[in-house]
């Protein structure tokens, strides 16, 4: 492992209030790629969604298969790119114009937040947005371990001689200076082949975000983030959380369960092939059993011989199949919430989002298993969504368009010192380089 392994992959420049800026969002997930096309206009402040200076009015969208992705991780190069283009010029065409750099979710990688402290002495009496950098910088060192990448490195509270709770210390007069900060890693690999893709889509990276936090952009009112809330985007190959307390995004974990272990699930149950368990699950998924249809039984073709005869199957025998899967992932998103700062967070709220959270009865199971109230995210504060973009499966495309103005919160490395690399001339790579390849 080299020196590169520990660095920050690209952060994008904090937005100006008065600015409008065209963006583009690029959700590259297991089961579905998404990209959407935006324009951020200045707006007045919205109460419900303070945190927000800039409405993002959608001019473009698309949503394609995914291929060449498993658990949120590139497995075939040539493949993911061929997606990732098709989803890019499918938006572009809609939104009239050509896009240069996308915004880029992760949901693989193991991703994981780590709460980490860093102390350091005052030189000058008074602390000086130097003294932030230095010992942020440290801080964020400090966590990433051999082999992982930082995604985000959000202060979330700093502290004066011990003193804790100071909103923003610059120019403040201490002895000792410290910092509490939400470390966001994933596996470099990961991200360096995300990256790669891209590149080879002859496209900039704006930036790279982890999934559950610009999906808690999307669904989250600054309330709920207030109080406390966790965000568990489900997706197809994975399942991804952020914690939230005090209005500040405070924690992340995830683990390589999601709906597509639901359908593999259902095609080894009822012996049908991978497509029909699929639209099964997607037309009858239900974790609820018992109900005054669970003795219905359906015709299910059988995998293999075509004119093998199809086989009857009870509604009730599909539902405890999907429900033993759903019961795991819950369990899992237990115990990861048992071992963050949400624990903590008595009257906190459950939000789910991601395709997988569209299963029917999943915030009844959810809210028993996890004991706490649960709701389905869905966008918030986004104008001319097309209906089938404002379910909670979009959360993470629409969250990303939210995300530079965010930005500012961020502590970033500079660029010529830290940047995370592909091997191949680095994130931006060289345009005449890209001309000369074409676009074989």
């Amino acid at each position: 492992m080299t020196g590169l392994d520990r660095n920050q992959t690209p952060k994008t420049r904090p937005m100006g209030h008065k600015r409008t800026a065209l963006v583009a969002s690029l959700d590259v997930g297991t089961s579905k790629i998404a990209c959407m096309i935006a324009r951020l206009r200045p707006s007045p402040a919205n109460d419900a969604l303070r945190g927000r200076s800039h409405a993002v009015e959608l001019i473009g969208y698309s949503q394609i298969q995914s291929r060449g992705v498993k658990a949120g991780a590139v497995v075939d190069l040539a493949e993911c790119e061929q997606a990732v283009r098709q989803a890019v010029a499918l938006a572009e065409r809609m939104a009239k114009v050509q896009v240069e750099s996308v915004l880029l979710s992760v949901s693989g990688g193991r991703l994981q937040g780590q709460l980490v402290e860093a102390v350091a002495d005052i030189r000058g009496g008074s602390v000086t947005a130097a003294d932030v950098t230095r010992v942020t910088s440290t801080g964020m060192r400090h966590a990433t371990g051999e082999g992982r990448t930082v995604l985000h490195a959000l202060p979330v509270g700093y502290a004066l001689d011990g003193v804790k709770g100071i909103r923003d210390p610059r120019g403040m007069v201490a002895r000792q200076f410290g910092v509490d900060m939400n470390v966001v890693t994933a596996d470099a690999t990961v991200a360096r082949n995300l990256m790669l893709v891209v590149e080879r889509c002859h496209l900039n990276i704006e930036a790279m975000a982890a999934s559950p936090y610009v999906a808690g952009l999307s669904v989250l009112t600054d309330d709920e983030a207030d109080l406390g809330a966790a965000v568990v985007e489900m997706g197809a190959g994975s399942t991804t959380i952020a914690t939230y307390s005090g209005g500040r995004f405070v924690h992340a974990s995830g683990f390589a369960l999601g709906g597509h272990h639901v359908t593999m699930d259902l095609a080894r149950g009822i012996g049908a092939c991978i497509a029909d368990a699929e639209r099964i699950k997607t037309l009858y998924g239900t974790v609820l059993t018992g109900g005054s249809d669970a003795r219905e039984l359906m015709s299910v073709p059988t995998a293999g011989e075509e004119h093998e005869a199809p086989q009857i199957v009870s509604r009730d025998t599909l539902a405890n199949i999907v429900r033993h899967r759903a019961e795991e992932i819950f369990e899992m998103v237990r115990d990861r919430l048992a071992a963050s700062p949400f624990a903590a967070e008595p009257r906190a709220r459950i939000v789910l989002s991601g395709g997988a959270s569209q299963l029917t009865g999943t915030v009844e199971l959810a809210a028993r298993i996890l004991n706490r109230p649960v709701r389905i995210g869905r966008p918030l504060g986004f104008g001319r969504l097309p209906s089938e973009a404002k379910g909670p499966s979009f959360a993470v495309a629409t969250g990303l368009l939210v995300y530079p103005q965010y930005a500012h919160l961020e502590h970033v490395e500079p660029r010529h010192t830290r940047q995370l690399r592909t091997g191949t001339d680095g994130y931006f790579g060289k345009v005449g380089r890209w001309l000369r390849e074409g676009f074989g």
